[in-house]
């Protein structure tokens, strides 16, 4: 029923139109010309035509828009940029279990069901799924969501109704090479592997990072991140030493500028992912329990070992502030002596030797027992 009545008053006459709402009730609305009821009555056929309800019944379109249209919008807008190739499997994950919910109807109950879910899902393997890839899933979810109610699209998202929905991981997780494991590592490494393997050695830069690197980052002894390229947003100069500096001169010259990127294959095109041959060179040389990123904890490592500031290495690494270094600090022994020398002169520990050791080997040899 959509059609215009005229009503004759004592006073005056007006224009009715009568119309049903989406949740399928009968409205009636009133106008003091034709006119203004003609542009209404209008209005509302197109907005049923088109599911625009919001724009004609004052409903929120968060009640009319799915979380499959909403993924539709997010792909357009997020497709371009480098990190989206990681979130295609929680997309669809995503869309497989709310993509025919309407917005308004996800509640943080669902969230955390379907966190719940997630982690009691096995693998293909049949390994558990680690809360850390969980994490990430529900990461991804968050930012759909939010992203919504910065288009307009959702009034508040349901992760703002509760507690975080995540694990809590024990991300201090240091593993990383000795020399005899580093020289096993990169004699097993394929031909295009080994120069990426280098380059994270020498540099602590991720995975991603390395992959993505360009000719032109690299430029008067630097290799240069911009925030955009990194995962903290925070742009970093990473020095090349010497060993490096051999490593790119090599690949440019067998490259011959095919690419833009350092690390490509025999028709310029970049490596997407490394993961199965790092994998196969790990396990031939006899390294188990490592990973890629592991690389990176090699670097910082191996730098604080040999003397070098957590300072520096926090810039190194890109690291926002030193909290996150800090896992390091137990590899430096110079650190430790340096933060119980401020303590010698503490209660006059100085009268209490006698006869002061003339030098540092001498303290070392001392023996506080009797």
């Amino acid at each position: 029923m959509s059609k215009i009545y005229k009503r004759e008053g004592k006073n005056k006459t007006t224009w009715q139109i009568y119309f049903y709402t989406p949740e399928g009730k009968l409205k009636g609305k009133t106008f003091d010309r034709k006119k203004q009821a003609e542009e209404y009555l209008a209005k509302v056929k197109v907005a049923k035509k088109e599911n625009r309800y919001h724009d004609v019944f004052n409903v929120k379109k968060e009640s009319q828009t799915t979380f499959d249209e909403l993924l539709g919008v997010y792909v357009e807008n997020f497709k371009p940029q480098k990190s989206y190739p990681t979130k295609v499997f929680v997309i669809r994950e995503l869309r497989e279990a709310f993509g025919d919910r309407k917005l308004g109807k996800i509640t943080y109950l669902d969230m955390e069901t379907y966190r719940n879910r997630r982690k009691a899902t096995p693998l293909k393997s049949g390994k558990l799924r680690a809360e850390a890839s969980v994490n990430y899933e529900m990461a991804v979810f968050a930012h759909i969501l939010s992203k919504a109610v910065e288009w307009g699209l959702l009034e508040t998202s349901p992760f703002k109704k509760g507690k975080r929905l995540m694990f809590k991981v024990d991300n201090g997780r240091t593993r990383f090479l000795t020399e005899d494991e580093i020289e096993a590592l990169l004699k097993e490494c394929p031909r295009h592997l080994k120069p990426i393997v280098e380059t994270a050695l020498h540099t602590g830069m991720r995975r991603g990072e390395v992959l993505s690197l360009k000719w032109e980052q690299i430029n008067h002894g630097f290799i240069y991140l911009e925030g955009g390229m990194v995962k903290s947003g925070k742009g970093r100069q990473i020095p090349i030493n010497d060993r490096l500096a051999e490593v790119l001169k090599e690949l440019r010259r067998a490259n011959e500028l095919k690419s833009d990127f350092v690390f490509c294959d025999s028709q310029g095109r970049r490596f997407q992912d490394v993961r199965s041959s790092f994998a196969g060179a790990c396990r031939r040389a006899g390294i188990r329990d490592f990973t890629f990123h592991d690389l990176r904890h090699t670097f910082a490592s191996h730098l604080v070992m040999n003397g070098v500031g957590l300072k520096a290495v926090q810039e190194l690494l890109g690291h926002a502030d030193l909290t996150m270094t800090m896992r390091y600090a137990h590899l430096s022994k110079g650190h430790l002596r340096e933060a119980v020398a401020v303590l010698d002169n503490l209660g006059g520990i100085k009268k209490i030797l006698i006869n002061p050791p003339e030098n540092k080997k001498e303290v070392n040899a001392l023996s506080l027992t009797p």
